[in-house]
């Protein structure tokens, strides 16, 4: 009687409640992983390429696994450079070296490339000779780095009756960065305050 059970219990667990066998799930593969940069050595599917050596010669029209051949000949890789000509042009390469080449300019080129900033400077019509030096090497600095500078200078009270010391203080800016800088906005005023807007050259 026991032996009848352990067969039932082993064959139950291939069958549902209902008396029928388990439906089995396709098994769901992962999405292959794009590669990232040219293909080299056997993802070349080509059947012919154009070949470039090591040395640089180009070696015209040759069969692609006796490139492949030729590379791992040399110790190195088959790399497809030119993918849209046809044949494709490929060259013989360290491609280990290629790829640190290849990242390492990348990441010059994103140091170099700086992101322009508008930096602001606020002034007042009626400001002294002091804090006007200050604010013009605080301006002249914001220039060398290659960014812009909005000069913001504000009115309060009765000064708005006397509008041209404002203005021959934004002309005497002008002046004094001609050299670093040129006027993006010339000045305009947006209620209570003129802004002016400077970029360097």
């Amino acid at each position: 009687m026991l032996a009848g059970n352990r067969i039932f219990l082993q064959n139950s667990r291939f069958f549902h409640n209902f008396g029928e066998p388990p439906i089995r799930r396709p098994n769901k593969a992962p999405p292959a992983a794009s590669k990232d940069g040219p293909r080299i050595n056997d993802d070349i599917r080509n059947a012919q390429i154009q070949l470039i050596d090591q040395t640089g010669d180009n070696k015209g029209t040759v069969e692609t696994v006796v490139a492949i051949r030729m590379a791992q000949e040399a110790g190195m890789d088959l790399v497809e450079i030119s993918p849209n000509t046809s044949p494709p042009v490929c060259k013989i390469m360290d491609y280990g070296k290629y790829k640190y080449s290849a990242q390492k300019k990348a990441a010059e080129a994103r140091k170099r490339q700086k992101t322009v900033e508008i930096k602001e400077i606020k002034l007042r019509p009626m400001i002294d000779d002091h804090d006007y030096d200050v604010k013009m090497r605080a301006m002249q600095r914001f220039f060398e780095e290659g960014d812009k500078v909005k000069i913001t200078l504000r009115y309060r009270g009765r000064e708005m009756a006397h509008q041209e010391i404002g203005t021959k203080l934004l002309d005497k800016i002008k002046t004094d960065v001609a050299e670093l800088a040129k006027v993006e906005q010339d000045a305009r005023f947006e209620g209570r305050q003129v802004v002016m807007v400077l970029a360097p050259r």
